[in-house]
């Protein structure tokens, strides 16, 4: 029977591959593995090519039966529409691409959707769960997925889960020392969300180095990362009793304040008081926002996230969290 009539009859399959291409069916499996499996370079291009000829698609269920992984890996999120998850997700999902895996993204806007998860029975079968969302406890996640291998990100590790975590107190104390270089003794600053472990250790190494370099913090509000509650909160923090400088803890609420007080800012200079944000995102180095940022390299903290994932050992509980250095990176506004 030809590879036509083969076709014409079901859909290809490995077997098929293999025949036209001339090798072995477990050369041709190798071959189209996301694994990192021994074949010649010349058979996986003739594979390659067989594959494509005949429109085959290779069954990733079979393949995790072979190999004990289904080539998904779950990433729990509050939401995405900060910048800064638009920087750092775009980055995250190609590079899982690159080692052959899936994304399954679940959002957790709350606690109660957690929870709600649970009662449900929702529970995906993946090979790890990376975890963003301030709103799920590492057990909690573990339980969700009935996996160990879940790294969490959001401050809400416990001794039996790995953990990956910027380092922001140097970033921060940069940024700080170049404030006080520049003359500045009194601050505000604007928050995000009260709920987050991550937000809460953010803040005290921003109170501890003012503190440390003589600052004055005159005025602290609460906004959501968002540049609408970083808008909303310029008015009371850029009135009369304006500071020296206002820190926020994201750049979305830093742009808020740039575009409320974009008089306060002639070519984008502070006139009045400088303007810092944190997360050093894409759009700090573009003309309309040249915002003094504190940030990570993404490269360096996506990479090491995936380590867990294409490397998995047992973890040793009690294993300190994995740190990714921050750093101040000036701009016009600073």
């Amino acid at each position: 029977m030809s590879f036509d009539e083969g076709r014409r009859n079901g859909a290809p399959t490995i077997d098929d591959v293999a025949r036209l291409a001339g090798v072995s069916r477990a050369a041709a499996s190798r071959a189209l593995s996301s694994q990192k499996r021994p074949v010649s370079a010349d058979k996986r291009e003739r594979v390659i090519e067989a594959a494509a000829q005949l429109g085959y698609r290779a069954n990733l269920l079979a393949q995790s039966l072979t190999t004990k992984t289904v080539n998904l890996v779950a990433v729990v999120v509050n939401h995405i529409h900060d910048l800064s998850d638009l920087d750092l997700f775009d980055l995250l999902l190609s590079e899982l691409q690159v080692i052959g895996k899936q994304v399954v993204m679940i959002r957790a806007g709350s606690v109660d959707k957690v929870e709600e998860f649970l009662r449900q029975g929702i529970a995906y079968h993946v090979d790890a769960a990376l975890v963003f969302s301030d709103f799920a406890d590492a057990a909690t996640v573990r339980h969700m997925f009935r996996s160990d291998l879940v790294v969490m990100m959001n401050g809400r590790h416990d001794q039996f889960s790995p953990a990956v975590i910027p380092d922001e107190g140097p970033g921060i104390d940069e940024a700080i020392a170049a404030a006080r270089a520049h003359g500045v003794r009194r601050a505000g600053l604007v928050t995000g969300r009260a709920s987050s472990p991550v937000e809460q250790a953010r803040i005290g190494s921003y109170r501890t180095s003012l503190d440390r370099h003589g600052i004055d913090l005159i005025e602290v509000v609460q906004g959501d990362y968002s540049y609408a509650s970083g808008r909303s909160a310029a008015p009371s923090l850029t009135g009369r009793n304006c500071p020296d400088a206002v820190f926020c803890t994201s750049d979305a609420m830093a742009m808020g304040i740039l575009d409320a007080c974009r008089a306060d800012f002639p070519e984008n200079r502070p006139a009045r008081f400088r303007l810092y944000g944190f997360d050093n995102v894409s759009l700090t180095s573009f003309d309309a926002y040249p915002i003094s940022s504190i940030g990570y390299d993404k490269s360096a903290y996506v990479h090491r996230m995936l380590g867990f994932v294409t490397a998995p050992q047992p973890f040793v509980a009690g294993t300190a969290p994995a740190t990714v250095a921050t750093h101040f990176f000036p701009r016009l506004t600073g």
